[in-house]
């Protein structure tokens, strides 16, 4: 079955703002902010100018997350880096080289009185962390505990390497902070896939312990049949990665890695109400991506059901009061 070139290019467009601005990361320009004593560069022999990033698109992945600072791993070139939180680039080298360097900033940092509760948020397929912003503007403003997105290099690797990733990250986090998260779309099935990794080790279940709450926006909880659509072109897996094609093809043995959230949940889903505007490799009532069946999982306090499409239910006011209400109030 062939498809118009325009529609697979509208199905992407909400999407391709990160993917045309990879390239571009690299081409990162230097800051004249900041420089260290000429002793401390030469004994590290490490370049310690701050460079403005764009704080990962599609291929970096954060592994560690301490007083505002990442430490992001790149999935094409293996290197290591250390981000600020203003997504600039303090060190780039082996992570052990990035820890020396945070230990050192966190050392001169200043001690400061920290949120006991922790809101995670998790982009989906495609995305980057900036897709989150309206939500976590909105968070900050009104939940009184830390807000922190999670980035990850949704083109690149299974959702499981995804799923590992984030555990590090949630494990570098202080021990006293409790945990709630917002995922949207694919992002709901990494920390399901999280959640399942956490129940099989024992290890691993004080952090489990810690997990309060959870809102999922747009999720592809029974699989994604667009991505089943679109699997059989031969560009989908290159340009979608092998967290897509799982929620496709691959769905019905790649679900047995999933588990339901043990804590309190919710879902959102998102349904096109102007009939002109329908997906037509959907045959279902669908928020353009995710069919509002498809987003259904059993156990959830509610389900909630908004005329907003997939790639901007972070932004719709009603789904923005409905996070703030269930996670915190």
């Amino acid at each position: 079955m062939r498809f118009p070139a325009a529609l697979l290019l509208s199905l992407f467009v909400p999407c391709l703002d990160g993917m045309l601005q990879c390239a571009a990361e690299e081409a990162e320009k230097p800051s004249k902010q900041f420089l260290t004593d000429r002793k401390e560069k030469k004994q590290s022999r490490q370049w310690v100018i701050p460079i403005p990033t764009f704080g990962g698109l599609q291929v970096w992945t954060d592994h560690s997350y301490r007083q505002g600072y990442r430490i992001q791993h790149n999935a094409v070139t293996d290197n290591w880096r250390l981000l600020d939180g203003n997504d600039r680039r303090w060190m780039w080298g082996t992570r052990a080289q990035c820890e020396a360097f945070l230990n050192k900033v966190a050392k001169r940092s200043r001690s400061k009185l920290v949120p006991q509760r922790c809101i995670v948020l998790v982009h989906g397929l495609m995305r980057t962390k900036h897709s989150m912003t309206p939500l976590t503007k909105v968070l900050q403003k009104k939940c009184d505990c830390e807000i922190i997105s999670f980035s990850y290099a949704s083109t690149r690797g299974n959702i499981g390497e995804h799923a590992a990733a984030l555990q590090e990250f949630l494990e570098s986090l202080p021990e006293s902070w409790t945990l709630s998260f917002v995922g949207h779309s694919m992002g709901n099935i990494v920390i399901r896939h999280l959640i399942a990794d956490l129940q099989d080790d024992q290890k691993h279940s004080e952090l489990l312990s810690r997990c309060q709450r959870m809102v999922m926006l747009g999720p592809p909880n029974q699989g994604a049949a667009i991505a089943r659509q679109l699997s059989s072109l031969g560009m989908f897996e290159w340009i979608a990665g092998e967290g897509a094609m799982e929620l496709g093809p691959d769905w019905d043995e790649f679900s047995e890695s999933l588990a339901i959230p043990p804590f309190p949940f919710s879902i959102v889903a998102g349904e096109v109400e102007n009939k002109a505007i329908q997906n037509p490799l959907l045959d279902n009532a669908s928020d353009f991506v995710v069919e509002v069946d498809e987003a259904r999982l059993e156990g959830s306090e509610s389900f909630v059901v908004v005329p907003a499409l997939h790639s901007f239910l972070m932004k719709d006011a009603q789904v923005q009061e409905f996070v703030v209400d269930f996670l915190c109030h």
